[in-house]
């Protein structure tokens, strides 16, 4: 069975950082690109980034790009999102969603992880 469960979330200040942890299982970890995506309260999904299967390709969205950054260890099954300068309107919740294949985009997205609350508020 596919699993992704991220971890990490949490009451942060603006302008402090925070790292999200998605750790996967069930598949050939490296074989897939991760993807995360994010909803504000009462918003629709925002596709944040992309990391290859290795790790050798990522792509950001506009709105992080700069603050955010992915990486990921196939040895633990487990891909990061390092937020650094949060802003009140990161908050939302923050999934992790596996794609297709190694270099699989948002548009091919097939599993989702449950989601984790990050608050970004003094």
């Amino acid at each position: 069975e596919v699993q992704l469960v991220e971890s990490g979330g949490g009451l942060v200040q603006p302008g402090r950082s925070l790292r999200l942890s998605c750790v996967a299982s069930g598949f050939t970890f490296s074989a897939y690109a991760v993807n995360w995506v994010r909803q504000a309260p009462g918003k629709g999904l925002e596709w944040l980034g992309f990391i290859s299967g290795y790790g050798h390709g990522t792509s950001y969205a506009a709105s992080v790009k700069g603050r955010f950054t992915l990486s990921r260890d196939n040895a633990k099954n487990t891909v990061y999102l390092q937020m650094n300068s949060l802003k009140p309107e990161d908050t939302a919740v923050y999934f992790c969603a596996r794609s297709t294949t190694e270099w699989a985009r948002w548009w091919e997205i097939d599993y989702w992880g449950q989601g984790t609350q990050v608050t970004s508020s003094s």
